[in-house]
């Protein structure tokens, strides 16, 4: 009725053409707010798991200003979704902004997607991150000998997970703790970006992660991960900015990543002297393939050095290395214990490196002075073909232990074409043992040459990993705008 009287006084003073324009303008904007209510936005991706219920971090007040703290919105977010974890699961959805948090914990049955222009930006903030206790494979922290600040995003004893977007970012604003870390000033050691606990069934995918504080992906105590898709780049001088670090994991696929890093691109790890050789939990059945590495300082592949617990069946293929250290890395030392066996390479591309292959027994960083020294690593079965590089230092770098050689050592097809600068001597093995086919330049005596009809001698297992029988599905999602 009051629209109606409006309308007629209108009629009265400015005649039927202005009543025309004025009725125009005033369903239209009745049209907006009533199509305002009904805006949605599509999107879909590939994931383990799809879920039956999603809500967005603005639903919990959370601002993607970049200046609010978003910690306790995102948790408050997690713990009401946590309800649906048996009906289906819940997904939270990070529309476009800058989302500044702490640290905060996921459930089971969930998946957090990120927007392509979304980004989570770390806290600054020490009180936005809780402290942990050490990881019992370890005995102690790696910055200094306590605990350690929970990483951005964390789960511990949870089942199907997925950390996805469209490419989102997670920005951990490394500079801070670096700086504090250079100073010594850090009580505990520093957070990871995403860390995964005694867990099972994880999907990180489709993701760019810059500037971590520490390691950027940790699954630790976990099986049955995929990691697809993922971006990662920190600068080349920054310090332990591991790209994605299996730990102590059973059932890992790393695939179709790019990694700029100031320290190892993957560092495959099982736990530290006699705290890993206790825990006693092997990271095997590891799948890392068409990964991009750029790492100076450090190598595409590392196994180790904290490989008490053992390390054993990784499969890597089509790996491409530009301006980093080494191409595969093992590093181990007297007091480790455990083992690394049965590792297969092939079809690597390398460009600009210090070392093809490099490994050591001589590894000396230890958690304590409890270990034992008689507690000798044991390394065979690694086996290394179909590799091309140029601009290269020195092709290998082979250093065993003494009284404890690394054994059955195979390389094959492998051509190295050396620097300008090079080093005089291609080639230094010392305590190894092991053959060799179709390498240029030659060799060490250690490693003899089988002749050209063995130039894929060296195994690579024919048999997928049940982790490469995991089945995704496209997931398809309506977003009510608010």
């Amino acid at each position: 009725m009051e629209l109606a009287r409006m309308i007629l006084m209108r009629i009265q003073v400015t005649g039927i053409a202005t009543l025309l324009v004025l009725v125009a303008l005033i369903l239209g904007q009745k049209g907006a707010e009533a199509r305002k209510g009904r805006i949605l936005e599509s999107f879909e991706y590939i994931a383990m798991s799809c879920r039956a219920h999603s809500a967005s971090i603005t639903d919990f007040g959370g601002i993607g200003d970049g200046k609010t703290s978003n910690t306790k919105a995102f948790q408050d977010a997690v713990n009401h979704l946590s309800q649906y974890a048996n009906d289906g699961g819940a997904q939270l959805y990070v529309p476009a902004g800058q989302w500044l948090t702490g640290s905060f914990s996921l459930t089971s049955h969930f998946t957090l997607y990120l927007h392509k222009d979304a980004v989570l930006l770390a806290s600054q903030d020490m009180s936005e991150w809780p402290v942990l206790k050490a990881l019992p494979s370890y005995g102690r922290g790696r910055d200094a000998a306590g605990g350690r600040f929970a990483s951005l995003i964390f789960g511990t004893n949870l089942t199907d997970v997925v950390v996805t977007g469209a490419n989102g970012t997670i920005d951990g604003q490394g500079a801070f703790w670096w700086q504090n870390f250079h100073k010594g000033k850090l009580k505990y050691t520093r957070p990871y970006l995403i860390e995964f606990m005694y867990s099972d069934n994880i999907q990180i995918s489709n993701l760019t992660l810059l500037n971590s504080p520490s390691w950027n992906v940790h699954p630790v105590y976990s099986s049955n991960i995929l990691v697809q898709g993922i971006t990662i780049i920190a600068p080349i001088t920054s310090p332990n900015t591991d790209g994605i670090n299996p730990d102590s994991c059973t059932n890992v696929r790393i695939e179709d990543s790019y990694i700029v890093s100031g320290d190892d691109c993957i560092a495959v790890k099982s736990g530290w002297d006699e705290y890993g050789i206790s825990f006693g939990m092997p990271t095997k059945q590891l799948v890392i393939r068409r990964l991009t590495c750029i790492s100076p300082y450090s190598a595409a592949i590392a196994l180790g050095s904290e490989m008490s617990g053992g390390i054993e069946d990784v499969r890597a293929e089509d790996i491409t290395a530009i301006h980093t250290e080494s191409g595969v890395r093992i590093k181990t030392a007297r007091g480790r214990g455990g083992f690394v066996k049965d590792i297969y390479v092939k079809g690597m591309t390398l460009h600009t490196m210090k070392w093809v292959f490099w490994m050591t027994g001589n590894y000396k960083a230890h958690a304590d002075n409890h270990y034992d020294p008689n507690a000798l690593p044991v390394i065979q079965g690694i086996n290394y073909r179909d590799i091309m590089a140029d601009n290269v230092s020195m092709a290998a770098r082979l250093e065993g232990i003494e009284g404890d050689p690394f054994t059955q050592i195979c390389i094959s097809n492998v051509t190295i074409g050396m620097a300008a600068k090079a080093k005089k001597v291609a080639w230094t093995c010392t305590d190894v043992e092991g053959i060799s086919s179709g390498v240029s330049p030659r060799p060490c005596d250690q490693l003899p040459d089988q002749g050209p009809e063995k130039i894929t001698a060296c195994d690579f297992p024919a048999e997928p990993l049940s982790i490469d029988r995991v089945v995704l599905k496209s997931c398809t999602y309506r977003m009510k705008y608010t």
